[in-house]
């Protein structure tokens, strides 16, 4: 079968069409820049970070061990580029009180929203610096303050941002 000249241009036309648009899909199927299904965590005996699913309620099971001392980790960095893992600093440290643990667990498993009130909620959802020892209510002017001081720690003229795994 003879091609004529116009056929074999549209032909090539249509394979490099193909290939743009191949190029497009796979650039999309690659793109990672929305909501992360991970999140961070941190194993308090182990005093390292790791990263599991973001649905998980904490405690969870941390690295080391079956004890469930994995909190939430709020990572940021410093410097305003996440990709920049040598900025990275752990603002504070998440975790519920085993009330709101169950409430929120048995939520998810029967896949309908909690039966807690939001306020009550923030409340017994408990907050921390890496350094510190105790953990404070979020409903607490201390916790509010660990909470949103991390947005001070910027350096020159780069605000911080929250890092995602």
């Amino acid at each position: 079968m003879n091609l004529t000249r116009t056929q074999r241009w549209q032909a090539g036309f249509a394979v490099v069409l193909f290939a743009v648009a191949g190029v497009f899909v796979w650039r999309f199927l690659q793109d990672d820049s929305g909501v992360s299904e991970r999140a961070f965590f941190y194993d308090l005996s182990e005093r390292k970070l790791f990263v599991a699913k973001r649905g998980l309620v904490p405690p969870i099971r941390g690295i080391n061990d079956a004890e469930e001392d994995g909190v939430r980790a709020v990572v940021i960095s410093t410097n305003g580029r996440p990709d920049d893992k040598r900025t990275w600093v752990v603002a504070y440290l998440e975790t519920y009180t085993p009330e709101l643990k169950q409430q929120l667990s048995a939520a998810q498993a029967a896949g309908t929203a909690p039966e807690i009130s939001r306020t009550a909620a923030q409340a017994l959802r408990l907050v921390r610096r890496p350094q510190d020892i105790e953990w404070v209510s979020l409903a607490t002017p201390e916790g509010e303050r660990i909470v949103s001081e991390w947005t001070s720690l910027g350096t020159g003229d780069s605000p911080p941002v929250v890092c995602t795994p």
